[in-house]
């Protein structure tokens, strides 16, 4: 186990016309031992290349990489202790399940016969895949080859592990349980863990921890509470959430925030925070968009575009005031397109950004609720 240390990484490539593409920039993370890190973001932000320059895939151009108190940025693959857990299992399909999880071992280590036996066996009984072990890939569904694969990664006891979009393949349901089975394997066995991905749902759910990034460049590092309520940028409010966060362009004018068509009243507290910007983009969640009752403090018209009927919820898309934004309701909500409507957006819970420069200017308040101690039962320990 080990802790990761990103300091002032930098990637650069040069294209066929010998242009300089710089696909990470002074990226600096630290990790602590066995911490879970999601790094996450749009395709082309980064996030695979900073994966490849962990794994000595990559060459580093600039910065280092640090497992613990070890310098790894020059060292080989082989030479880091790491296991890699790829989009495509990339799992040998001639060899058995046994031969795939034994082969990096055999090629790696000096373990004997029995030794590697011992630690594939140990690893398919976590895995659920003992039965399995005498069959080829290709006689598994998907998920049991992606168990095969991750089966792969444990058996070598690495100090870090990789995982670069592991689940892609798999059908949403199967999905939502290998999310789980990775959660809880990676608490097991306390590695420290490095997870790519550009699914929402990953990023919020599984990390200890989330990286954002774009065109190379961390926007913010935070769990994933912090990067939801508390985003430190327009690209991480938009970014992180589905559906996405609404926004609205204005120009602050005395009390209030303008554009054409609305008018927001802003409290003495928030009305300073916009005091120096020129244009203001007010951001709020679809879950925090009220319907009213009546016209009131920063209540709007919607006109009804869309309703998607999600089962527990019904979000509805919205024109106010010429604006495109989406709405979170109850799911015995009935509604139809077409239909007008009253929302109203609660002071408490926008976003204020800078519309030029992107930098957030005020976060929503979050409400604090205290959760209740569970007691133990008699004679049961508490984890």
């Amino acid at each position: 186990m080990s802790t990761l240390e990103l300091s002032n990484l930098v990637k650069r490539y040069r294209d066929e016309s010998e242009s300089t593409i710089v696909a990470v920039n002074d990226l600096s993370i630290d990790l602590n031992d066995g911490e879970f890190l999601v790094l996450v973001g749009p395709s082309g932000c980064g996030k695979s290349t900073t994966l490849r320059c962990i794994a000595g895939l990559e060459d580093v151009t600039e910065g280092t990489i640090q497992f613990g108190e070890r310098d790894v940025t020059d060292l080989t693959p082989e030479e880091r202790n790491i296991a890699m857990v790829f989009q495509n299992y990339a799992l040998y399909p001639h060899m058995t399940v046994r031969e795939n999880m034994e082969f990096g071992l055999k090629m790696t280590t000096d373990l004997s016969k029995s030794e590697r036996t011992d630690r594939v066996e140990a690893s398919a009984q976590m895995l659920g895949i003992e039965p399995l072990l005498d069959d080829k890939p290709k006689e598994l569904s998907g998920g049991q080859q992606q168990r095969v694969a991750l089966g792969r990664a444990i058996v070598r006891e690495p100090e870090v592990f990789l995982m670069d979009e592991p689940l892609s393949n798999l059908d949403a349901k199967l999905r939502t349980t290998m999310r789980t089975e990775i959660q809880e394997l990676q608490s097991e066995l306390g590695v420290t863990t490095v997870y790519v991905t550009h699914d929402q749902t990953e990023a919020m759910t599984m990390g200890d921890r989330i990286a954002v990034l774009d065109g190379g460049e961390l926007q913010q590092v935070g769990t994933p509470l912090e990067c939801y309520y508390e985003p430190e940028n327009l690209f991480v409010a938009n970014f992180i959430g589905e559906p996405s966060m609404n926004f609205f362009e204005f120009q602050p004018v005395g009390s209030r925030l303008e554009n054409d068509t609305l008018r927001y009243e802003l409290s003495s507290d928030r009305r300073t925070t916009v005091d120096d910007v020129d244009r203001v983009s007010l951001g709020i969640r679809p879950e925090d968009i009220e319907v009213a009752e009546a016209d009131g403090r920063n209540t709007f018209t919607g006109t009804v575009q869309v309703v998607e009927p999600m089962g527990d919820q019904n979000f509805l898309h919205l024109d106010v005031g010429g604006s495109s934004i989406t709405a979170a309701v109850d799911g015995s909500y009935e509604i139809h397109d077409g239909a007008t409507i009253m929302i109203h957006l609660p002071e408490s819970k926008i976003h204020l950004f800078d519309t030029e420069s992107g930098d957030t200017l005020s976060n929503c308040q979050r409400t604090n609720e205290t959760i209740p101690t569970v007691q133990p039962t008699p004679g049961e320990e508490v984890a």
